[in-house]
């Protein structure tokens, strides 16, 4: 039921909780436990906002014809 719920939070959501979660593991003084789950909980929050980040640039890439991954390093021969 989680996966579900992570399916849809926003950027901004995923981003904000995973704050929250740094926060508490910072303060520290949490039993192992709850550590671990927090950690958890982090790597799967920054896995989400890493999802939308690339979703984003993506979308951008697929606007710009030509400006794309490695089209920087295409080079044109003349034909002489």
């Amino acid at each position: 039921m989680a996966a579900k719920r992570d399916e849809q939070l926003s950027y901004e959501a995923a981003r904000e909780e995973l704050l929250d979660v740094v926060r508490q593991l910072e303060a520290g003084g949490l039993p192992l436990e709850k550590s671990l789950a927090l950690w958890e909980r982090g790597e799967e929050l920054a896995q989400i906002c890493q999802n939308w980040l690339d979703g984003a640039r993506a979308r951008l890439d697929a606007r710009r014809p030509g400006e794309g991954p490695g089209s920087a390093d295409v080079e044109t021969e003349d034909a002489d």
